[in-house]
């Protein structure tokens, strides 16, 4: 699928400035956007913008896109844990 977006002469300059390629900035906002609200996974992101499981988890860190994770989450994963025999 294809987005156009238009955006105001002055802005699209100062975007292309600071992003040089402006279409990949846009997708990569995009992105970061889409994980940070939870409708893309980190895989999703990573086949959006062509990059690979390590790839894309330095992107969403550098870009400060954390995986919410509170202590609920938490508990879960250590009652599934806890569950594992020992090796």
């Amino acid at each position: 699928m294809q987005v156009a977006v238009e955006l105001p002469e002055d802005i699209a300059d100062i975007l292309k400035a600071a992003w040089r390629d402006l279409p990949r900035g846009v997708l990569e906002a995009v992105a970061v956007e889409g994980y940070r609200g939870g409708a893309l996974s980190r895989d999703e992101v990573g086949r959006l913008l062509g990059l690979s499981f390590w790839d894309a988890e330095a992107f969403l860190k550098k870009r400060q896109a954390y995986l919410e994770y509170d202590n609920e989450d938490f508990e879960r994963d250590r009652r599934s844990l806890d569950g594992i025999p020992p090796p």
